[in-house]
């Protein structure tokens, strides 16, 4: 189902340097249809359980996914991904057993909206996310960017120190959510989709501890 890198070894080098690194064509296109198709699926489901919404789902929750889907779970738990997990960021990284909290997919549809920043408080039960692509702006003039700032920087400084990524559809990233802070930019024309797949993942005292 992916594309995943042999060599973890300069990645790996990336990431504990900037608790980022990019993963381009980690969803083949060929088989990026399959993940569209499934996530418009999961929206069609939750807008007829409230037909009452004025707006699209800005979010399909892990419950819904765990339970109405087949296909993101199994490649959540793919041995080969984890392990792509565990060799790039040097951590015993697990599947999270909370399943509100192991995948999530976030979906930024309206022109302009601009996400919180975001830093998990250190330590975090779910210190690792993988992000998956399924739908996004063709340019990085037109938005939906993830804007970063280095490993230990505090959301307050982002924007002194902030890099940005912009990633096409298929692409991904593994981030370490807890000490980055992160935010995504607002899409700058209406009509524009940011569709990202997101994959926590964690450590087995980390889970231990969050019982």
């Amino acid at each position: 189902m992916l594309s995943l890198p042999a060599d973890h070894r300069g990645l790996r080098e990336r990431f504990a340097e900037e608790g980022y690194v990019p993963l381009p064509g980690l969803v083949p296109l060929e088989r990026l249809t399959l993940f569209r198709r499934e996530i418009r699926r999961l929206e069609a489901l939750a807008a007829h359980r409230d037909p009452a919404a004025a707006r699209p789902p800005a979010a399909l929750d892990g419950l819904v996914i765990a339970a109405e889907s087949e296909l993101i779970p199994r490649v959540y738990h793919d041995p080969a991904l984890i392990e792509l997990v565990r060799g790039i960021s040097a951590m015993e990284a697990v599947p999270v057993a909370d399943p509100l909290e192991r995948h999530v997919v976030d979906i930024l549809h309206r022109h302009g909206e601009t996400p919180g920043t975001h830093v998990h408080p250190h330590p975090h039960p779910h210190p690792l996310a993988l992000v998956v692509f399924a739908e996004a702006p063709g340019s990085a003039r037109d938005g939906g960017l993830l804007r970063y700032g280095p490993r230990g920087a505090a959301a307050a400084v982002l924007d002194e120190a902030a890099r940005r990524a912009h990633h096409r559809p298929g692409d991904g990233y593994l981030l370490r959510c807890d000490t980055t802070a992160h935010q995504v930019t607002g899409l700058r024309r209406p009509g524009l989709r940011r569709v990202a797949l997101h994959f926590a993942y964690t450590t087995p005292d980390r889970q231990t501890a969050a019982r």
